[in-house]
């Protein structure tokens, strides 16, 4: 006889998250960073470009539902660390902020081989697609509670 595996379920997903971010927590702490701080950071040094304020917090609000004021707050403690310049209404990452981002990519890369390493491929398309649908649907429920 052959165990079943067992369904995923909102508990599963939550507990998987806070364990995939409490390993990023500890690097980011060793860099004097906040996770809110680090998502930000990475936003701004992918966007391509110079972006206004508002654009990097409204980039950022879409993937971390946070309240634009606490983002704000986030992007002048980046300001302030000397991560983010801001000229002319535009923010854009400093030479330091590219490099503590380059830096925080290769110090997880190997902790995130190490955590995704060995799933077979059919496996992270289910799961792929069951977490598109999950987010879609909350993020379809969080628009109708903030209507």
């Amino acid at each position: 006889m052959t165990a079943t595996a067992p369904l995923a379920n909102p508990r599963d997903l939550a507990l998987a998250h806070y364990a995939a971010r409490g390993v990023l927590e500890q690097v980011l702490t060793g860099h004097g960073i906040t996770f809110q701080e680090s998502v930000t950071l990475r936003a701004a040094v992918t966007a391509g470009s110079e972006q206004t304020r508002d654009d990097l917090v409204a980039t950022v609000q879409g993937s971390l539902k946070a309240e634009p004021a606490a983002l704000r707050a986030t992007v002048d403690a980046l300001l302030a660390k000397e991560l983010l310049a801001e000229d002319g209404g535009q923010v854009r990452p400093t030479d330091a902020g590219r490099a503590l981002q380059q830096t925080l990519g290769a110090e997880t890369a190997p902790v995130s081989a190490r955590i995704w390493g060995g799933i077979p491929e059919e496996d992270l398309a289910a799961a792929g697609r069951v977490l598109a649908l999950v987010t879609e649907r909350a993020n379809a429920e969080l628009a109708r509670l903030t209507a």
